[in-house]
């Protein structure tokens, strides 16, 4: 169970996320719509796990897997945002999947 100060750093985290994929990395995000679904971030504060939605791209993995490669650049204008923070955890991007799975289960409940 996450205490309240990683739940407050997950939500800074995703709010400024969001913000750099919006402004900043359109030609990283390769011209589709990334969403930042859900920020979890381990107890020692040292890594983030950041799930994606993406929307208007052919092949998502692609798209995850440029946005991957450019953690770094991403990371470090996240520090800069978040300037009351004294280190900024490492982040790893996933592929978000539980519309899909959603969508599944309400299909196999229509049957």
């Amino acid at each position: 169970m996450s205490s309240v100060r990683q739940q407050k750093i997950e939500a800074a985290i995703r709010q400024e996320l969001s913000m750099v994929l919006l402004t900043k990395s359109a030609d990283i995000t390769m011209g589709a719509m990334v969403s930042i679904t859900v920020v979890r971030i381990t107890s020692d504060l040292s890594l983030a796990r950041c799930y994606l939605s993406v929307f208007g791209s052919a092949e998502p993995s692609k798209v995850l897997e440029s946005i991957n490669n450019h953690a770094g650049p991403i990371r470090k204008e996240i520090g800069i945002r978040l300037k009351n923070m004294r280190k900024i955890p490492e982040l790893r991007f996933y592929i978000d999947d539980s519309l899909d799975y959603a969508e599944n289960i309400n299909s196999l409940l229509k049957k």
